[in-house]
C-alpha cells in the first residue's frame, strides 16, 4: 500500500458535473481530491481487504442472529423495546440487505482491524462505483497511471444484479433528505442502478411520506408505499412522528429494520466478545464494563449512535489528543482499543470495504490531517499495481 502522488485532470470539475456529482466540493473545500491516489498490490486486496471483509460480515450475521431474539442484547444497545418485534420479525422473515460499508485501518503491513461498520446509511457510493472508475479510465487514456493498472470495483453490475433479487417485480420509492445535496446524488444514484435492474421508481423526501388510515405509507400521489430504500438512519426512524406505524405499514424496507443492530457502535463491543482475539478486531467494551481497564489509559471512545465521527474521542495516555463535537452520547458510549490511522505524507486514510448483498465489491478511502475522520475529509481513488 503506497500513497502516490499525480496530476489530476484538467477538466474532472466538468467531468463531475456531466455525471451529477456536484458534491464534490463542500464549503469551498475539496472532497474529491486526486492529486493523489493509493495503491495497492493484488495480494493486499484479496487477502488482506477482501477475504477479511467476507469474514467480518459472516461474524456481523451471526451476531445478530444471537442478539435479536435476547432481550439482553438489545438493551445493552439501547436499542428502544417498542420496536423489538418490528427489528425481529425483519430478521425472522431473512429480509435482505442491499448494502455496507466496513470502514478499516490498514497500512498494507499488518491485518487490517475494523473501525466500525456502516450498516444502516453509508454514503459515497457513487464516487466508489462510478467517478473514481472513470478516473481510472480515463487516467490510463492520460498516461496518469500505468496501462495495467486496475480496481477493486464491482459495485456498479452488483447493485443491478442486487436490485433485481431485492425487488421482485415491486416498485421502488426511495427518501431521504433531499435537501442534503451528498445525500440526493446518492439517492439518485441509487435510482439510477435500480431503473437499469428494470425497476419502476419513485424519488421523495422522506418528510414527503403520509400515511393513509386503513392501508400505510404513501406517496404524494397517495401511491401506497411497498418497498422503500431510506437513506436515514433506523435511530431516527424510532423517535420522528411515524414511527408507531412502522409496525402495522406493510412496507418493506432497505435497509431492513434488522441492521439497527449492526449500525449501532455497542455492537463493536459485542462482536468482541462473541470473538475475543480475532485478528480483524480491536478489543472494545461497553463504557460501564469493569474490562474496559483492560484498555488501560489509551482508547478510542465512541457514542453508541453517531455519524461522521460525531462525539468520537481519541485518548492517549489519559489526555484527548483528537475529538469531534456533535449531539450523540446521551445512549452512553463503548471504548475501542487505540489503532492510530497510518500516516502517509501526513495523511491519515480510512479504508472502506464495501458490500453489495453481502458480497464485498468495492473499495472507497476517506483521508484527513485530522486523525478521526469526519464529514469534510477527502476521498481518494485507489488503483490495483
Amino acid at each position: 500500500m503506497k500513497r502516490i502522488a499525480c496530476h489530476e485532470r484538467g477538466d474532472w470539475r466538468a467531468t463531475a458535473a456531466a455525471t451529477g456529482f456536484d458534491f464534490h466540493t463542500i464549503d469551498g473545500a475539496r472532497y474529491w481530491d486526486e492529486r493523489a491516489f493509493y495503491a495497492f498490490t493484488l495480494d493486499e486486496i484479496e487477502r488482506q481487504i477482501e477475504a477479511p471483509t467476507r469474514e467480518i460480515d459472516a461474524m456481523c450475521l451471526e451476531l445478530v442472529g444471537r442478539a435479536i431474539d435476547d432481550e439482553k442484547y438489545l438493551r445493552r444497545l439501547r436499542l428502544p423495546e417498542t420496536f423489538w418485534p418490528l427489528i425481529r420479525d425483519s430478521w425472522h422473515r431473512d429480509e435482505g440487505s442491499l448494502y455496507g460499508r466496513l470502514d478499516l485501518s490498514f497500512d498494507g503491513r499488518g491485518p487490517a482491524k475494523l473501525l466500525e461498520y456502516n450498516a444502516d446509511t453509508p454514503t459515497s457510493i457513487f464516487e466508489a462505483a462510478v467517478f473514481q472508475w472513470t478516473w481510472l479510465e480515463q487516467g490510463i487514456e492520460r498516461h496518469i497511471l500505468r496501462a495495467d493498472a486496475d480496481q477493486f470495483n464491482s459495485l456498479h453490475e452488483r447493485l443491478i444484479e442486487a436490485w433485481k433479487k431485492l425487488a421482485n417485480g415491486s416498485h421502488l420509492h426511495l427518501t431521504g433528505t433531499m435537501e442534503n445535496a451528498e445525500d440526493a446524488g446518492t439517492l439518485a444514484y441509487l435510482e439510477d442502478t435500480a431503473r437499469q435492474a428494470g425497476l419502476e421508481t419513485t424519488l421523495l423526501d422522506i418528510e414527503a411520506i403520509g400515511w393513509r388510515d386503513g392501508g400505510g405509507f404513501v406517496d404524494l400521489d397517495n401511491r401506497e408505499i411497498e418497498l422503500a430504500f431510506k437513506l436515514y438512519p433506523w435511530e431516527w426512524m424510532f423517535h420522528d412522528a411515524f414511527a408507531e406505524k412502522l409496525a402495522t405499514a406493510p412496507t418493506r424496507w432497505i435497509e431492513p429494520p434488522w441492521k439497527a443492530v449492526l449500525s449501532n457502535k455497542g455492537m463493536l463491543a459485542l462482536l468482541w466478545g462473541m470473538f475475543p482475539d480475532h485478528p480483524n478486531l480491536l478489543p472494545a467494551f461497553f463504557g460501564d464494563d469493569p474490562n474496559t481497564a483492560r484498555l488501560g489509559t489509551s482508547f478510542v471512545r465512541k457514542p453508541l449512535y453517531s455519524r461522521e465521527g460525531a462525539n468520537i474521542a481519541l485518548i492517549r495516555e489519559g489526555v484527548t489528543v483528537a475529538e469531534q463535537q456533535g449531539p450523540y452520547g446521551a445512549e452512553g458510549f463503548i471504548r475501542q482499543a487505540l489503532a492510530p490511522l497510518p500516516n502517509f505524507s501526513g495523511q491519515y486514510p480510512v479504508l472502506g470495504s464495501w458490500l453489495i448483498d453481502h458480497t464485498p465489491c468495492g473499495l472507497s478511502i476517506r483521508e484527513d490531517e485530522n486523525p478521526i475522520t469526519g464529514n469534510t475529509s477527502r476521498f481518494l481513488p485507489h488503483a490495483i499495481l
